[in-house]
């Protein structure tokens, strides 16, 4: 049963991220492929990671990295930023059109948690953050970005 129910509520929010995902994705100048929208979304995920970081995680070529790299680039969705550590190296940092994108992908779990916090009460909510912050913490290595 909590399996069953723990992967419906996964599901729905995949296919309303998927949704939402496909709507912004057009045949237009300047518009995001599916692919560059999950590439900006795995960035996002990393949290400023170099190109070589970002193509090792996907287990992808540089070469083919920088290609993405690039074309988000050029679409505005991200910036590259020397490092203060390494003058030769780069970070991707998200830029505002990012931003712009991303709170329309993100808008649904607000939209949930709201319902949530009206549906159930504090000492649930409490315990359900408990239990979420184990599973991301403990129970999921093999999703955690280094």
């Amino acid at each position: 049963m909590l399996k069953d129910n723990f992967t419906e509520v996964y599901d729905k929010f995949e296919l309303e991220f998927f949704r939402r995902l496909f709507s912004l994705v057009r045949e237009r100048e300047g518009s995001l492929s599916a692919m560059e929208a999950f590439s900006v979304e795995i960035i996002h995920q990393m949290k400023e990671p170099t190109i070589s970081q970002f193509a090792d995680f996907l287990g992808i070529s540089q070469s083919n990295a920088t290609y993405k790299v690039n074309s988000l680039i050029k679409k505005g969705y991200i910036i590259k930023e020397n490092s203060d550590v390494d003058r030769r190296e780069y970070h991707l940092r998200l830029s505002e059109k990012y931003y712009q994108y991303s709170g329309l992908m993100r808008g649904y779990v607000d939209t949930v948690m709201e319902r949530m916090e009206q549906r159930f009460p504090p000492e649930a909510l409490e315990t359900l953050t408990e239990m979420l912050k184990i599973m991301s913490d403990e129970l999921m290595p093999e999703a955690t970005v280094q």
